[in-house]
């Protein structure tokens, strides 16, 4: 069985703006896939109406293949650490 990872997509959180663009920008640079789409997003938790904790979610979307034309196998590796 032929089984071709097309797209992925995936979310991050980082601890504010100037890292979110770094972020973006590494991807953007990165030459294993092409970055189809990208945001941030600032995003707040409060308590008792007061704000206490704040951070920047970022989505990259990341193309692989064309899903009509795929041309190569991924193979995926997702590491935990704590």
């Amino acid at each position: 069985m032929n089984k071709y990872l097309v797209s992925a997509t995936e979310v991050y959180r980082v601890d504010n703006e100037e890292s979110a663009a770094a972020l973006i920008d590494e991807a953007k640079a990165e030459t294993k896939y092409i970055l189809a789409k990208y945001s941030s997003v600032k995003k707040e938790k409060k308590a008792k109406g007061e704000i206490v904790d704040e951070w920047y979610q970022v989505t990259l979307v990341k193309k692989f293949n064309d899903e009509k034309d795929p041309i190569s196998n991924i193979d995926v590796n997702y590491e935990v650490s704590f």
